[in-house]
């Protein structure tokens, strides 16, 4: 009987998995389109950025994982899960709020999780269970992290800096400039050894899985692959400037750091390695056991009304989003600044250019609707800003003032952005979007603020020395308008 038994769920199998994934794939579509922005930023990230490039072997890596655990799949059968089609609002409202918020790393998890309740709602926890880790390694394929890189560069600096003491050698601290007898180093973005962390993240979470079975182990590997990296990389940026110190040049000793990062990289990975093999725990995992009845299934029915129950949960939040977007849908007016004319400098154009003898400084105010959410200030400032993950950056405080200035690693491009709300200056922290949260569900709040100064210099500077006067001279300006523009922008942004 129990093998008559056994048999009938198997063939009910050959047809319960052809539907399931069919009703799967028309929900990861309809997911797919509806959080589509989620998706582009996030490829966008992966091809721009080089610290995020290895997401593109996420994918491959997952469904190699998912291949390789398949015989825990042997008599299983889909068991739609209405538990986990309702775990869908958790994430759902976590989308709603990382969107009023303007943090698209918030959207791009919680647009995942989602993904992963519609599998599991369709395919089944069993199923979950057995597909754990490609599931969960899933989430690399978010770019997050980006938060950590400010830390990072002064982790990297405090570590040249303690280096350059022990030896004895002389060297000037600025901000995050530092300066060698043989010339000055920038400790960029690029340096701040996030791209390691992501990637040693990514493969010691997979060198977990692959060689351990104990949760313990697992956890060691992954606040080694955290930890290493972040020393390893302070070690790498104190042998630069020592290269530097001996070759008497500092450009000389810059020209290939990255080159130079990923081979020094590459050996830590490899005694990471090594240094976990004698701990190995890589025994195959047992298939199920010899005559063990599948797992009956439900009904077509359960199954398209738990799909159904899944997505309308998850579409409900980009719905809302755009129900509230429609009150503040009102474009940022661009008003003529009020700038205090750095001496030197021609008086401004319509356009808010002047010439500042050696090259061209412009400034523009964008003012926003009290109902704009942050993702639109955060767009804004994106767009006026300088994408080039290997330049330095840094901050600017004046009474009033709050100024992110970022500069391309040739120096031809140096942008300063600064943003307030309600009166006063913002750099954009939690408390901020919250605030600019509950204003574009009131509109009782003030006007958003973004002003920015772009300085081009002509010709563009040579070297990083050059580069740095460069950057002295944006930071008298930016000061200079304390009396000027920074007194508009805090006034326009009052209620």
């Amino acid at each position: 009987m129990s093998i008559a038994r056994s048999g009938v769920a198997l063939r009910q199998g050959e047809a319960a998995w052809p539907l399931a994934a069919l009703v799967l794939a028309i929900g990861l579509a309809a997911l797919g389109y509806a959080f589509r922005a989620e998706a582009m930023a996030a490829v966008h990230t992966w091809d721009s950025s080089t610290a995020y490039n290895h997401c593109w072997l996420v994918l491959p890596v997952a469904g190699w994982l998912a291949w390789s655990r398949r015989h825990r799949l042997v008599g299983t059968l889909p068991r739609p899960s209405a538990l986990a089609a309702l775990a869908a609002i958790g994430p759902a409202l976590a989308w709603l709020a990382a969107e009023r918020l303007g943090i698209m790393e918030g959207r791009q998890l919680a647009a995942l999780a989602l993904v992963l309740c519609l599998i599991v709602a369709v395919c089944g926890w069993r199923f979950a269970q057995a597909m754990a880790a490609p599931l969960l390694y899933l989430f690399f394929l978010v770019p997050f992290g980006a938060f950590m890189v400010p830390a990072l560069q002064r982790v990297t600096a405090w570590f040249i800096t303690a280096g350059l003491d022990v030896l004895r050698i002389p060297y000037a601290y600025d901000d995050l400039v530092i300066e060698i007898p043989a010339g000055a180093f920038l400790v960029a973005e690029a340096c701040a050894g996030l791209r390691f962390i992501i990637a040693a993240l990514a493969f010691g979470a997979l060198y977990a899985v692959v060689m351990f079975r104990s949760p313990g182990r697992r956890l060691a590997v992954l606040a080694l692959a955290i930890v290493v990296p972040v020393v390893a990389n302070g070690f790498r940026a104190l042998g630069i400037v020592l290269m530097g110190h001996v070759l008497g040049s500092a450009e000389a000793a810059a020209a290939d750091h990255v080159v130079y990062g990923w081979v020094f990289f590459s050996v830590v990975i490899l005694l990471l390695v090594a240094a976990g093999l004698p701990f190995r725990q890589d025994g195959a995992v047992p298939p199920l056991r010899a005559g063990q009845a599948p797992v009956p299934g439900r009904g077509v029915p359960a199954l398209l009304a738990t799909a159904a129950l899944c997505c309308v949960l998850a579409l409900a939040a980009p719905a809302a989003a755009r129900a509230l977007d429609k009150a503040g849908d009102v474009p940022a007016s661009a008003l003529r600044p009020r700038v205090v004319i750095p001496a030197g400098c021609s008086p401004m154009d319509a356009e808010g250019r002047m010439r500042c003898g050696g090259g061209v400084l412009q400034a523009q105010l964008l003012v926003f609707s009290p109902r704009s959410t942050w993702a639109q200030i955060a767009d804004a400032r994106g767009r006026l800003t300088v994408d080039d993950d290997e330049g330095p950056s840094y901050g600017v405080q004046a009474p009033g003032m709050m100024w992110q200035v970022k500069q391309a690693r040739d120096a031809s491009l140096t942008v300063a952005v600064a943003t307030w709300l309600d009166g006063a200056p913002t750099g954009g922290g939690l408390r901020s979007r919250m605030a600019q949260a509950i204003n574009s569900l009131t509109g009782d709040g003030g006007h958003p603020v973004v002003m920015a100064f772009t300085w081009r210099p002509d010709p563009p500077p040579q070297g990083v020395a050059q580069g740095q006067q460069e950057r002295a001279w944006l930071r008298t300006a930016l000061e200079a308008q304390a009396t000027g523009a920074a007194q508009q922008a805090m006034a326009l942004s009052r209620r």
